[in-house]
């Protein structure tokens, strides 16, 4: 499967985020299917707030990806901080929230239910 990235569909735009998931975009035995996403992100922007009413308050889908540009922080239910940057391969456990140390584009695949919920979690909180 192919798609551009101006195909995917956008989830939620805010100021500093633009938020793009292609659902079912595979399988991943165990985890059932996968979306693929691409998210543009301003720096400043700290998932914190958004995730405000999770589990723990953390996003609890386990994400992996490639940072395209910028640089961004994950900090876990300890306090672990790891950054990633440009041109980095990441895995993101279930457990984290992050903040954009610069302005960052980034590929994400993930479990489709579970990140659905969290990105439908978020849209709801920007709603107010």
């Amino acid at each position: 499967m192919r798609v551009s990235k101006d195909n995917v569909d956008i989830k939620m735009e805010i100021p500093g985020a633009v938020i793009r998931q292609q659902t079912d975009f595979g399988d991943a035995t165990g985890l059932g299917k996968i979306s693929g996403e691409y998210f543009s992100l301003s720096s400043g922007v700290d998932t914190t707030p958004l995730f405000q009413g999770l589990e723990g308050n953390l996003c609890q889908c386990p994400h992996w990806g490639f940072v395209l540009r910028g640089q961004l922080t994950t900090t876990d239910a300890n306090g672990v901080q790891e950054t990633v940057n440009a041109n980095d391969l990441f895995y993101w456990p279930p457990g984290h929230n992050v903040k954009v140390d610069e302005d960052a584009d980034i590929v994400m695949f993930s479990p489709q239910l579970e990140h659905s919920h969290v990105i439908n979690h978020m849209i709801e909180k920007v709603k107010g």
